[in-house]
Parts: C-alpha cells; sequence; structure tokens
C-alpha cells in the first residue's frame, strides 16, 4: 500500500521562461515567431523544434483547460466566463494560422522522412499532414462562434432546478428520487424534471439549429458535402468510415436491442405493473430501496483510491495525488454544468475530474469511468511530446469503460453485504445492454442531422422520434408523453458540444467487455494488457493499441453476438 503521496512538479521549461503566464496574445506570439523564422539545418534540429512547439502548446492547452474547468464549475461567474470567452474569442483565433504555416513548415523539412520512421512520429505527421488538408482561413471566426455558444448548452442546463419537498434540487439531485420504491413519488419527479426540461426546449432547438448552421458552413468552405464527412476527417478517423458506423447501427439493432426488450419485459413482471412507463426504469425491479454506494464526495473520493490501489497500488497512487492536488471535484450544486469529465492538464500531467455524484450507483460507475481516463494521462505523463499523450477517443473510452468492469472484483468497498455488490453488477451489466443502443441513437441521430443541415424543426422531430424507435424496447409505454419522449435528445451534451463524439462509447464498450473478458481469465495479464495499451497514448494507430490490450478493433455483428453473449452468461451468473 503507498500512503505517501507525492505531489508531481511540471517538467522544466526549456523553450518557454518558468515563470510564464497566458495572458493575451502579444506575450505569445514571439514563441511562435521563434518557431516560424527558425532555420532547421539538421535532424536534431527538427527534433528540438517539435519539443519547443510541444512545450509552447501544452501551456496553452492547459491555460485554456483551467479557463474551461472553472467556467463549467461555475456557469453563474461571469468572471470565469470571461476568461474562458477571452481565450476562445481573442487567443484562439490568433492560433489557429500560425500552426497552419508551422504544420507547413514542419512537413516541408528535409528531415521529416527520418523522423517519420520512428514510432509517434508517424501517427502525427499522418495528423499534421490532415490539419493542413483541412486548414481555411474562413474558418477561424466561425470556429469562434461555434465555441462561444457551445457554452450555452451548460449555462442553460446549469441554472435547471426544481423544487422537491420544498428544497430547490439540481435535476441531477432530483433524479436519485426516480429510484424511489413509492411509484408515485417517481412519477411525480419525472414529471417535474420533464416540465423543467421541456421549459426551455425551444432554447435549445433554437442553439442547435444555430450549431448545425455554423458547423456546415465550416464543412462547406472545406469543400465536403457535409459537417459528418468533415468531422471524420478533423478527428482523424483513419480506421473506420460512416459505413462502418451504419453497419454497428444494424448489428446493435438485430442482436442488442432483443436483449433489450427481454429485460424490460423482466422489469415489467418483477415490478407488477400493468404498463412499464418511463418513471419504472431506473427503481430496483425488486421493489427494493436504491443503493447508495457512498456517502458524500469525501466518502466516494477515499473508496474509490482504495478500490484503484486494491487493483494495482499504481492506480491507488494516481487518484491520490488529484485528490492532494484538488483536482477533483465530485458533488453535484446548482450553477454548476452537467455531466462529468476528465480533463487532461498537458503540462503538469494531472488532470481534473469533474462530475456531478448525489448518492446514486451511476455516481461510483462515473468516478470509475473519469478515474480511467485520469490513470490514462498518468500513464502518457512522460511520452516525448504533447501530441503523443492526445489520443483519439475510442481509445480514451476504451481506458475508462475497462476500468468499469476490472474494477468489480473491488466493488465491495462500496458495499456492506454481497446481495447489494451482486445488485450493483447487475445493475451495471444491463446498462452496457442499454448502452449500445443509446449510443446507436445518437450517432445514428447526428447522421441524419448532418447529412440533412437545412432541416426544419419538424423534420428533426420526426427524425429523431423513427431513430429512437428502433433502438429503444418495444415494452415502456409512452402514452400521454410523446413531448418528452420527442425531446429527450436534447439532454445529450455531447451533440451541443461535441458532435461525433459518440459512437466511440459504443466501440469502446466492446473493447472494454473483451479487456474484462481477459482480466476475468488471467487477472494479472489482464490488467498488464489494459495498462501497456494505455500507456502507448497516441505513437500506434487505434486497432495497434487495442492488439496492445489483447483485443480486437472490430464492431462486426459477429464480434457484438459473441461479447455481448458474454455479459449475459455473466449476469445469468449473477
Amino acid at each position: 500500500m503507498i500512503d505517501k503521496v507525492e505531489i508531481p512538479s511540471r517538467p522544466e521549461r526549456k523553450f518557454v521562461p518558468e515563470d510564464f503566464k497566458v495572458k493575451d496574445w502579444e506575450g505569445l506570439k514571439s514563441f511562435f515567431e521563434d518557431l516560424e523564422k527558425r532555420e532547421i539545418n539538421s535532424l536534431s534540429d527538427l527534433r528540438k523544434w517539435f519539443k519547443d512547439r510541444s512545450e509552447i502548446e501544452s501551456i496553452l492547452s492547459e491555460d485554456a483547460g483551467w479557463r474551461y474547468i472553472n467556467m463549467t464549475r461555475y456557469t453563474d461567474n461571469e468572471e470565469y466566463t470571461k476568461a474562458y470567452q477571452y481565450f476562445v474569442q481573442e487567443i484562439q483565433p490568433k492560433i489557429a494560422p500560425i500552426s497552419d504555416r508551422l504544420n507547413k513548415k514542419a512537413v516541408s523539412s528535409d528531415f521529416l522522412k527520418d523522423l517519420e520512421k520512428e514510432s509517434g512520429f508517424d501517427i502525427m505527421i499522418r495528423e499534421m499532414r490532415k490539419d493542413i488538408e483541412i486548414f481555411r482561413e474562413e474558418n477561424i471566426p466561425l470556429n469562434t462562434e461555434i465555441q462561444t455558444e457551445t457554452q450555452k448548452y451548460g449555462q442553460l442546463s446549469g441554472a435547471m432546478t426544481v423544487e422537491l419537498d420544498g428544497k430547490e434540487l439540481t435535476l441531477q439531485q432530483a433524479a436519485v428520487k426516480l429510484q424511489s420504491t413509492d411509484r408515485k413519488e417517481r412519477e411525480e419527479v419525472y414529471h417535474k424534471i420533464a416540465d423543467r426540461r421541456l421549459a426551455d426546449k425551444e432554447k435549445f432547438d433554437e442553439l442547435y439549429t444555430k450549431l448545425i448552421n455554423f458547423r456546415d458552413k465550416v464543412a462547406k468552405n472545406t469543400n465536403f458535402d457535409n459537417y459528418r464527412d468533415y468531422m471524420f476527417k478533423a478527428m482523424g478517423r483513419f480506421d473506420y468510415t460512416p459505413q462502418d458506423c451504419f453497419d454497428f447501427h444494424a448489428s446493435v439493432k438485430e442482436e442488442v436491442v432483443p436483449m433489450l426488450n427481454e429485460l424490460a419485459t423482466e422489469r415489467k413482471k418483477q415490478l407488477g405493473v400493468d404498463s412499464l412507463r418511463p418513471w419504472d426504469k431506473a427503481v430496483d425491479p425488486q421493489n427494493k430501496e436504491a443503493l447508495k454506494p457512498f456517502d458524500g464526495g469525501a466518502d466516494l473520493t477515499k473508496k474509490t483510491i482504495e478500490c484503484f490501489k486494491r487493483l494495482d497500488p499504481y492506480l491507488g497512487q494516481c487518484l491520490s495525488i488529484m485528490n492532494e492536488m484538488g483536482h477533483l471535484d465530485l458533488e453535484s450544486r446548482k450553477g454548476k454544468a452537467p455531466g462529468g469529465y476528465n480533463y487532461p492538464l498537458s503540462e503538469i500531467g494531472v488532470p481534473f475530474i469533474f462530475m456531478n455524484a448525489t448518492s446514486t450507483l451511476r455516481d461510483m460507475i462515473t468516478i470509475l469511468h473519469e478515474g480511467g481516463h485520469a490513470v490514462h494521462s498518468f500513464l502518457t505523463r512522460d511520452l516525448e511530446l504533447s501530441d503523443f499523450k492526445h489520443t483519439p477517443s475510442e481509445v480514451a473510452e476504451l481506458a475508462s469503460m475497462s476500468m468499469e468492469l476490472i474494477s468489480m472484483d473491488h466493488w465491495n468497498l462500496f458495499f456492506d453485504n454481497d446481495e447489494d455488490m451482486k445488485r450493483a453488477k447487475q445493475e451495471h451489466l444491463e446498462q452496457i445492454i442499454e448502452t449500445l443502443p443509446w449510443v446507436a441513437t445518437i450517432d445514428k441521430f447526428q447522421h441524419w442531422i448532418y447529412e440533412n443541415a437545412d432541416h426544419t424543426l419538424e423534420e428533426r422531430h420526426a427524425a429523431w422520434l423513427e431513430i429512437f424507435e428502433n433502438f429503444y424496447d418495444d415494452v415502456t409505454d409512452w402514452s400521454g408523453l410523446e413531448e418528452n419522449k420527442k425531446y429527450l435528445w436534447q439532454k445529450q451534451l455531447h451533440l451541443y458540444e461535441v458532435p461525433f463524439y459518440y459512437i466511440e462509447y459504443g466501440m469502446a464498450q466492446l473493447g472494454a467487455v473483451a479487456v474484462w473478458k481477459n482480466y476475468k481469465e488471467d487477472p494479472k495479464k489482464g490488467l498488464e494488457g489494459y495498462m501497456n495499451a494505455l500507456k502507448l497514448g497516441y505513437t500506434k494507430s487505434i486497432p495497434e493499441v487495442y492488439e496492445a490490450a489483447n483485443i480486437k478493433f472490430d464492431f462486426s455483428k459477429k464480434y457484438i453476438k459473441e461479447l455481448m453473449e458474454f455479459v449475459k452468461e455473466e449476469l445469468e451468473k449473477l
């Protein structure tokens, strides 16, 4: 056991002064101009040039990170909002054109071909060439507009509260009551939350329309037919195509949706209700009181650190360091943006976890998920360049979703008895069966949205309902709740904030089940494979990273069927 926590210091700066802080573009300009004008006369010159560029970009990335973290922690703090907006509107637009010129300088160097033979550099240079291909000066103000508009989603959502029993609660806090064994109470809470969301439905629709229009212009400026095709290029999706996503949707519909129907049918039977309603979906099917794996943020932190320690002392140390440094903000409160994230901080290499915990099993899973991302940041901390640490989301989500499953053997830390632990495992495995259809729903909706960017609101809502019906169980009764169903998509922040970042959860979920399968067969070898894969960062392609974990990057119908049958078998054992 490691009890002493040593706080890491950031690496010594070699290019930028130790006391330098990001204030404005004027203070930054000279470093970029140095890189742009510098002569590169040898392979060692080029390597040094890349290291210096990585250093200034890490400083900038971390500064932007803190501005974003502060803004989401306190959406009602004007100073934090202004600081973030200043970076997006005044600094970022100045960096974009000079970054393009630096990319062009690098790829035109006579010494690049030698660096390209080295692991990591080949991947980075491939990304660089892609960035040159899609860069357009006229997209800089559009991207600034997009980022400015995007933050409104967090502000709108963060301001949402409902009153229950004379108390003002965030929607996350209120949602805990959906696990109540009192059906009447569940229904009342469901309507309060849904009505609060619907009160802002026009604002959310209007914001989304604005974002779609901006994004469509970005794509057209770059000679793409639509924003989806632009994003596949921008996100560096070299290893799969939109058609692979459509095949994933079809496989999920065929192989997983029937399992969803089985779960819903069984739930309806166990609850003994005439019709299964949306407010019946979170309660324990045997009408037991909701699991409460922790009591408050401090308890959640303590138990999670111990859980990670038992997997491997190094993993526990990672979270202990974050806790010691104040890099955990876990509890839900008014004025806090929705959702959860792990924000990598490029220079110090110690990330920040943000989430909205109340007391639920879902919150416990969220900290394990974000903790998996955090461990990934630590394992890539010493890689040579910042670009090597920035993994594509298909790899990032493998880190987080695998952690949810391989930590299962130590969940007894969160529960007093075996029965509760079994219930927790069962709920989580059922959640996996529910995750894949929801991922397919959101992903397919995004494809439709951007393939039909000039759609009307009526067409948008109709498309959503048609897609939703394809991937939801046919047991739940939505009668009288048609309006709620029509606007369900508005709660998915990815649609607003990180478009096309969602299919990765599906791919990584399959990968995580495969990692867990390996871990169950041989814990030492399984954990080793997991950590070896994460250590690679983005120095290898996605299929090669998956291979390092001894799993396949595969989302064929056959593979989905094989893995979901394994999940089903594990569920039956419980």
